[in-house]
C-alpha cells in the first residue's frame, strides 16, 4: 500500500506535469502603444497592467522646451524616454505584453527595436493634436504592422465620430477607430481585445493570400 508521503509526491508530480500542460499552451503576444506627446500612452498601460508598470519617465526639462511641443497639454511635467512596459491577461491562456513607446521625435530611433516581434499596435490620438499621430500612423502602414487607432476622450475636447476621425487620418479601408477613456481599465481592455483580434484577421488574411 502506498505511504502517505509517496501519494502526496505523486499529486505533486501530476500537478507539476498539468501545470506544465498550462505554461506550454499559454500565449503570450506582444502589443505597442504608440502616439504623440501627452496623447495617455503612460496612462493606458498604467491602468491595464496586473503587474506594477515599469516606466522610463524624466522630468521635462528647459533644454527640451525648444523641441517638446507641449501645446494643449501644459500640465504636463514627464516624459517617457524610453518605454512603458506593463502585461494583462485577456483570458486563460492568453495574456498580452505591452510596449509603450515614446513620443517624442528624438527617440524614434527605439520605434524599430520595439516593434521587433509585435503582433501589432494600439495608436492613441488625441482630437485636440490629431497631426501628432500621423508619424505612428504613418509608421505602421508602412511596415505593415496592424493597429487600431484608440482616440482618447479628453475632457473638453470636441467629440468627433469613429469615422470623421478615420477620414481626416486618411487611414486604410478597414482600420478600427475606437473611442475610450486611457484612464479607465475596462475602455483599455476593450480596445486591447478589437487590437487583437482585428490583428487576427489580418495576420490569418495575409497568410491565406500568401499560400494562394
Amino acid at each position: 500500500m502506498p505511504s502517505e508521503h509517496a501519494g502526496r509526491t505523486g499529486g505533486e508530480t501530476v500537478e507539476g506535469t498539468a501545470q506544465e500542460a498550462v505554461d506550454t499552451d499559454a500565449l503570450a503576444l506582444k502589443i505597442l502603444v504608440a502616439g504623440g506627446f501627452g496623447v495617455g500612452k503612460t496612462t493606458l498601460v498604467g491602468a491595464v497592467s496586473e503587474i506594477r508598470p515599469l516606466r522610463t519617465e524624466e522630468l521635462l526639462s528647459e533644454a527640451g522646451q525648444s523641441v517638446d511641443d507641449t501645446g494643449g497639454v501644459d500640465h504636463k511635467t514627464t516624459t517617457t524616454v524610453a518605454m512603458d512596459f506593463g502585461r494583462i491577461t485577456i483570458r486563460s491562456g492568453l495574456s498580452l505584453y505591452l510596449f509603450g513607446t515614446p513620443g517624442q521625435d528624438r527617440f524614434w530611433f527605439l520605434w524599430d527595436e520595439l516593434s521587433q516581434g509585435a503582433l501589432g499596435a494600439v495608436v492613441l490620438a488625441d482630437t485636440r493634436r490629431l497631426e501628432d499621430c500621423f508619424p505612428a500612423v504613418d509608421y505602421f502602414e508602412h511596415r505593415r504592422i496592424p493597429f487600431v487607432v484608440a482616440v482618447n476622450c479628453f475632457a473638453g475636447a470636441r467629440a468627433y465620430d469613429e469615422r470623421e476621425v478615420s477620414r481626416a487620418l486618411d487611414l486604410d479601408l478597414g482600420t478600427p477607430v475606437v473611442l475610450c477613456d486611457a484612464r479607465d481599465r475596462d475602455s483599455g481592455k476593450e480596445v486591447l481585445i478589437r487590437m487583437v483580434e482585428y490583428a487576427g484577421r489580418m495576420h490569418t488574411a495575409r497568410l491565406l493570400d500568401s499560400v494562394g
